[in-house]
């Protein structure tokens, strides 16, 4: 359990600025104020980890520094549809990004990284696929839909899919090392 609080906690807060973004234009309906605030979390957490001499994984400078620049874009053009439209780029440099073998490497203890691996370097994939498929969801929505109603789809699909996501792969990665861990431990025993 204590792996899957680790692995949570570092993808809560890799997405924080993003998360509250949308919270805070779900609530309050101002685009402006939730662009400002999530750029502001933004600067805060590199801040803090600078401040705290931690290392900042190339995920985190990607997802923290899209929040960023994009959201510094949209103060600029005050367009909804550049908003909206924001979240397809950031979806597919994401994804690009997750192609990258070994990414999750970061996100998994050491037991699942010497365990599991090859089922690690899939779900990797399958990670990337999500990012490109939300991509073309947004697309359509933010063609098709409001504001206000698109940030209230893509708020719950994008953390609906991604927590069933992250729940499916730790599952299967659980019970995969597992049994390959006692598959071991017969082996040794019988030798």
């Amino acid at each position: 359990m204590a792996n899957l609080t680790h692995s949570a906690r570092l993808l809560v807060s890799d997405l924080a600025s993003t998360i509250l973004f949308l919270v805070v234009l779900l609530v309050t309906k101002d685009l402006m104020l939730a662009v400002a605030l999530g750029v502001g979390l933004g600067v805060i957490q590199i801040g803090w980890m600078k401040l705290r001499r931690q290392r900042i994984d190339t995920m985190q400078w990607l997802s923290i520094g899209l929040v960023v620049v994009s959201g510094i874009a949209t103060m600029l053009t005050s367009d909804p549809r550049f908003v909206m439209l924001k979240p397809s780029v950031i979806y597919g440099i994401v994804g690009a990004y997750m192609l990258r073998p070994g990414w999750m490497n970061r996100y998994m203890p050491p037991i699942a990284v010497q365990t599991v691996p090859d089922i690690a370097w899939i779900f990797g994939f399958v990670w990337a696929g999500l990012m490109f498929g939300s991509a073309v969801l947004n697309i359509v929505l933010a063609l098709t839909l409001d504001p206000i109603s698109w940030s209230a789809i893509m708020s719950i699909w994008g953390i609906a899919s991604k927590v069933a996501l992250f729940l499916i792969q730790y599952v299967t990665m659980r019970t995969i090392g597992m049994r390959r861990g006692r598959a071991a431990a017969a082996t040794s025993a019988s030798t």
